[in-house]
């Protein structure tokens, strides 16, 4: 597909980004500190290869222009670089989380990756000056296709992404 660019796996640290694209202030929190955090490392790179993503889209798009369509097509891009296999209805192992031999099931992305990468980049969008109100990685689109994923993959593995309820704490008894 000819609007399919090429972009390094998000575990890269590409420098070569239109700095046009990522203007804007780092967070304070990152500022202030000497050494950035391990999540502010990686918001940084995923914004990067996001960034790259755009440059090389075809035709280039400019992030202003950027919609939750395009957060889709680089969410559905990035599983080429999954990890999780996740089986289909018609293989034997489908529903099973440890299954006995192998299968030629699609490797993909993880849900919690994809989900933790929106938050990512959600928030970096906001910091280089984007309106919380027009950003796309917070589009209807994008949560309803992170939880179409989440249920496929739950279905596909036999695990169960429930939130796990809060025990209630009991009272303080009083003597």
């Amino acid at each position: 597909m000819d609007s399919t660019p090429e972009v390094e796996s998000l575990d890269s640290d590409n420098t070569s980004i239109n700095n046009n694209i990522l203007a804007g202030t780092s967070s304070p929190s990152a500022a202030s500190a000497s050494t950035p955090s391990r999540y502010e490392n990686q918001k940084r790179r995923d914004w990067k290869t996001f960034g790259q993503y755009l440059q090389n889209h075809r035709p280039p798009l400019s992030l202003p222009r950027c919609s939750g369509a395009h957060v889709l097509e680089f969410l559905r891009y990035l599983d080429q670089f999954g990890k999780t296999k996740v089986h289909t209805p018609v293989c034997p192992f489908y529903g099973h989380p440890n299954p006995p031999a192998p299968c030629p099931c699609p490797l993909r992305q993880a849900w919690g990756s994809l989900d933790a990468l929106v938050g990512r980049l959600r928030a970096a969008y906001e910091e280089n000056g984007g309106n919380s109100e027009t950003n796309p990685f917070g589009a209807r689109a994008v949560r309803l296709y992170l939880r179409e994923v989440r249920d496929l993959q739950s279905k596909a593995r036999g695990i169960s992404y429930e939130k796990k309820k809060k025990r209630k704490t009991p009272p303080p008894q009083q003597q």
